[in-house]
């Protein structure tokens, strides 16, 4: 018979009777299985960095020094005229609210279309069991594809603005929060469901009295993760043209010395907004999920 724990091949087996002797065995190999594994890993590493650093237009270590140099400029220059920074964070709210309206109208369409491709998904609830494979792929596909490469393609034929962001932004997000909400799915209780099927229920009435009502807590915590993604997503598709508080920056960044004070409230203002929504979030999350506050 195959001994599980240590694998099939032949050779000395440790005396399970003795406990001790067993215990270190498996120390051992583990220790020599991480060692193996921190090695293929340092190994990776050190090939990619050189590779890169070949490939590096200017040389990572002759610029090195100057690494500080930009930033240093920029808060100097924002630390000289500090007075102006509270009427910038005025002028820039409707941009950080544009923003936000981006991120959460793509979490909830993407929440939405999350929920019904990852019950399509889930072995043992799916409505379609020999389709399985094809609504794991396409989640699957739905991921893989970076919001910014969407974006930029959209933007040719929506043209710019935050249409394109949301829609970018709704697509990965369904796929992401699929995956996560099929291996949550995967674990409910089947016994509600298999109640429901001796009663003549039909797939959606099991699967909206059976499964969701088990699977809400988790899935809307997994939600609001990705709302704090989803903002920050947002910001950074500005850069692409694609309207809110990104948009501003990179304007601000382009126009170069005289506009850091700029740049820096707007950095503040995106930090803190990011921060309180994170707070927000944990905190519902975790009622959610254990039922009191953090």
């Amino acid at each position: 018979m195959v001994d599980v724990a240590f694998g099939p091949e032949q050779g000395k087996r440790p005396d399970l009777s003795n406990t001790r002797e067993a215990y270190l065995d498996m120390v051992r190999r583990k220790r020599m299985y991480g060692g193996i594994l921190l090695v293929l890993f340092i190994a990776l590493m050190s090939s990619g960095w050189m590779l890169a650093d070949d490939r590096n237009a200017g040389g990572f270590w002759g610029g090195l020094h100057q690494v500080f140099d930009f930033p240093s400029e920029v808060l100097s220059e924002a630390w000289e005229k500090r007075a102006n920074l509270p009427g910038i964070f005025i002028d820039h709210i409707p941009a950080l609210i544009e923003t936000i309206n981006i991120a959460a109208v793509a979490t909830l369409i993407g929440g939405v279309a999350a929920m019904a491709l990852s019950l399509l998904a889930t072995r043992g609830l799916a409505r379609w069991p020999r389709l399985v494979p094809v609504f794991r792929r396409t989640l699957d596909a739905l991921r893989a594809i970076p919001e910014i490469v969407i974006a930029l393609v959209l933007i040719y034929i929506l043209g710019g603005g935050p249409v394109p962001a949301v829609i970018a932004i709704a697509l990965h997000t369904g796929g992401a929060l699929g995956k996560l909400f099929s291996e949550v799915a995967e674990n409910a209780d089947p016994k509600p469901v298999e109640g429901l099927a001796s009663v003549g229920a039909t797939w959606s009435q099991r699967m909206w009295l059976g499964v969701i009502p088990q699977v809400a807590p988790n899935w809307l915590s997994y939600a609001l993760l990705r709302f704090e993604i989803n903002v920050r997503a947002s910001a950074i598709l500005g850069f692409v043209g694609e309207g809110g508080i990104g948009h501003d920056l990179k304007l601000a960044m382009q126009w170069g010395q005289g506009r850091y004070d700029q740049v820096v409230a707007i950095f503040l203002l995106l930090f803190l907004t990011i921060v309180l929504i994170d707070q927000m979030s944990d905190r519902y999350r975790h009622r959610l999920t254990k039922g009191k506050p953090a």
